[in-house]
């Protein structure tokens, strides 16, 4: 554990709660892609398969839990409950994430650090990460305007993956054995997809302007 990653995990976690906060506080889910909530629910269960085999520390543990309960609480309510589902625009929501499903199994099989079902699916995680925010952004540039807590949640999101980059580059020069590459590699393109958000999001700041982004 270092300060990089540790910053991470709360910008991730601030991710989430600002995401839950928009749901309960406006029983609303406008604007949120339930195709990239599902992603991310399944990059957490393939990820932490280890959950109850291989102990790390407390901190560990819990913050597996966190992530796999409230990625489902968030897909359940987009799909269950009563008044929130009623606001989920899936004319908008149309990225055919069955296609990076596949493209990210694909890709595990064929590029992995040690051929076994853990490690596998941890690859398919990684991959899958990398692109979950595809169809959240799309939706946003069919919508043109973007919400204020929306866009706080995309942010934070980008913030988190930009702090681990960091933390890898101090675990290589400090760590003897680091070899998590799969990591680095798909951590970069991640962050690449959000320079655009990032660019327009610094412009709405600067104007003080609500944010769009482009068709």
């Amino acid at each position: 554990m270092n300060i990089f990653r540790f910053a991470g995990d709360m910008t991730h976690l601030m991710s989430i709660l600002i995401l839950l906060l928009k749901i309960y506080a406006t029983k609303s889910c406008a604007g949120i892609s339930l195709k990239t909530q599902e992603l991310y629910a399944l990059v957490f269960l393939t990820r932490y398969l280890d959950q109850f085999t291989d102990y790390v520390s407390l901190y560990n543990s819990v913050m597996k839990v966190v992530f796999i309960a409230s990625s489902l609480a968030i897909v359940w309510c987009m799909r269950r409950h009563p008044l929130v589902r009623k606001s989920y625009d899936k004319d908008l929501d149309t990225f055919r994430h069955q296609y990076v499903l596949l493209a990210c199994f694909v890709l595990a099989l064929l590029l992995h650090e040690i051929f076994t079902f853990q490690e596998v699916f941890w690859a398919f995680s990684i991959y899958l990460e990398a692109v979950a925010i595809l169809p959240q952004l799309v939706l946003l540039q069919r919508s043109g305007n973007v919400d204020n807590l929306t866009g706080q949640y995309v942010l934070f999101l980008g913030a988190y993956r930009g702090l681990y980059i960091i933390n890898w580059i101090y675990r290589y020069f400090t760590e003897d054995h680091f070899t998590r590459w799969i990591a680095c590699v798909s951590g970069l393109v991640q962050t690449a997809l959000y320079a655009d958000f990032f660019y327009y999001y610094y412009l709405s700041w600067k104007t003080n302007t609500k944010l769009k982004l482009p068709a």
